[in-house]
């Protein structure tokens, strides 16, 4: 992976450089569109008793959020390396997109 400073030993240094890794609009947008899918996905399988469509969270959270990176931000998603780290970061970025408190954190993020 691209520019990982020193060695991340905690969420809080890892936040700044998931940031980075997600520098791109559309990135970011592909990421919330698959977020907001796989907890319907979720919320759905419990709510109408179907665990088959437990599948679609990782399917359509992953899926979206990897086209990001393959296509768009052309970097490897930070999943394979830091999985619970990215995990708790998408969870992040897509409340602080949901409430409109992303670009606070984005120009508080240090630049690459």
């Amino acid at each position: 992976m691209r520019g990982v400073p020193g060695e991340i030993r905690t969420f809080r240094d890892f936040w700044p450089y998931y940031l980075g890794e997600h520098s791109s609009r559309a990135n970011r947008a592909l990421h919330f569109v698959g977020t907001t899918c796989a907890i319907g996905s979720i919320v759905a399988a419990a709510s109408f008793g179907l665990p088959a469509l437990l599948w679609g969270a990782p399917l359509l959270g992953y899926g979206l959020a990897w086209t990001g990176h393959l296509f768009v931000e052309k970097n490897r998603p930070a999943t394979f390396r830091y999985p619970l780290y990215s995990l708790a970061a998408d969870l992040r970025l897509w409340a602080l997109m949901l409430t409109r408190r992303l670009g606070t954190e984005l120009s508080q993020a240090p630049r690459s």
